[in-house]
């Protein structure tokens, strides 16, 4: 089985003139990281956060210059490592 990279949107919400998406992310097989589809149209800002009970020896980053488009941000993790995942924006 190769590398696999898998992730979930666990909610939505809007706020005034803004929307928000959060949920998880899960690297496998020796994966580190892959694309998050966020719903939303432009993308504001995002923050990972590494879940479970081994620290990560290197912070999650995102390859993207914001804002961008929503629909496909790049994440690098440490491999094999989930998280959870917060967007903002529109």
């Amino acid at each position: 089985m190769g590398a696999a990279f898998a992730y979930t949107i666990t909610g939505t919400a809007d706020f005034d003139s803004k929307k928000v998406s959060w949920g998880t992310f899960t690297p496998s097989g020796g994966s580190t990281g892959g694309d998050i589809d966020t719903l939303l149209a432009t993308c504001e800002g995002m923050e990972l956060q590494y879940t479970g009970t081994s620290a990560a020896t290197d912070a999650a980053s995102i390859t993207e210059d914001f804002p961008c488009a929503g629909s496909a941000i790049t994440i690098v993790t440490t491999a094999d490592t989930a998280g959870l995942w917060f967007a903002w924006g529109y």
